[in-house]
């Protein structure tokens, strides 16, 4: 198998990747700055850099490594932040995404994986679920930068001949994610409640998501190793980008009181104003990944809240 390059490979979803990419006989790289990830993540089989992707020096990686594959998943993921510093998001989510395409260009990368956003993107929609089709407008800079990211993704593929997928992720969760920020809800609860607190639901708790458990987007993404890419963006039904979800709308009351009844708590959450930038449904349609590449969830929202509880539980 070639060599693949992971950004945010020490982090939630990229680190899970690297262990199947492993798992599945690849040569993996991994590029991250630990800010959000953690070394403990990392697989020890995979080859690791400590460094940013904004930084000037990740020329001398890709010049020594030549990865044929890159899964960028290494990002600013914080709607909230990017809505309080837009200058910080845009540097990390936009200047280092194309610091590290310019070098898959310069090196001879063939095949390039950007994990995107579906909620983020499509912003407040008129239909639910939502399909590729539907028309864009992204509602807080991260959503923004992820869409211009695509639109520069297609520029390369025109230009450089740059095979490129983008993922339109619904809110993945699961092991391993980050409970002290503000961007993964189900760590957040589980985690608060388990140390009997009551977290904080910003809005009235009707909110709904489509929760996705990360071992389902990892699989869907596996699938793009082997998937040869047609038009792109510019193209009537999207060839080079997909949704990736469940297609169920869940919301964050629902949720809290599923976590609350399996971790056996009676604790009432705390309510607080909406914050700029959050949606009021998100549900994305993935029809076109079923159909294409034969990929649907295993996990029910029960059966993954149950094992991100679990390992919870031996953390803690």
């Amino acid at each position: 198998m070639e060599k693949i390059l992971v950004s945010g490979g020490a982090g939630f979803i990229g680190s899970h990747l690297v262990d199947r990419l492993i798992k599945e006989g690849c040569q993996v790289v991994v590029i991250d700055n630990l800010s959000t990830g953690k070394k403990e993540n990392l697989n020890p089989k995979a080859k690791f850099y400590k460094i940013d992707i904004c930084s000037p020096k990740i020329v001398e990686i890709f010049k020594k490594e030549k990865p044929w594959a890159v899964f960028h998943y290494a990002a600013q993921v914080n709607v909230r932040k990017s809505v309080e510093d837009p200058i910080r998001d845009a540097k990390i989510n936009i200047l280092g995404s194309l610091n590290v395409l310019e070098n898959c260009c310069r090196f001879g990368t063939k095949k390039f994986v950007f994990a995107s956003s579906g909620g983020a993107i499509y912003g407040d929609t008129d239909f639910i679920p939502t399909p590729e089709t539907h028309p864009v407008r992204p509602e807080s800079p991260y959503g923004m930068a992820k869409l211009l990211i695509e639109q520069y993704l297609e520029f390369y593929k025109k230009t450089y001949g740059l095979d490129y997928i983008s993922l339109r992720y619904a809110n993945i969760y699961g092991p391993r994610q980050n409970s002290k920020g503000e961007a993964g809800v189900i760590a957040i609860f589980i985690d608060k409640l388990l140390h009997g607190k009551g977290p904080t639901i910003f809005g009235d708790g009707t909110q709904t998501r489509d929760y996705l458990y990360v071992d389902d987007a990892v699989e869907s993404t596996l699938k793009f190793l082997t998937y040869g890419v047609g038009g792109g963006l510019s193209s009537a039904n999207l060839e080079s980008v997909f949704n990736v979800g469940t297609g169920v709308e869940t919301s964050v009351n629902k949720l809290y009181n599923l976590i609350s009844q399996r971790l056996k708590k009676g604790i009432p959450p705390n309510f607080a104003p909406a914050k700029p930038g959050d949606l009021k449904r998100s549900c994305l349609a993935s029809f076109k990944i079923k159909k294409e590449l034969n990929w649907q969830p295993k996990y029910t929202l029960e059966e993954g809240l149950d094992a991100t509880i679990k390992w919870f539980r031996a953390k803690i």
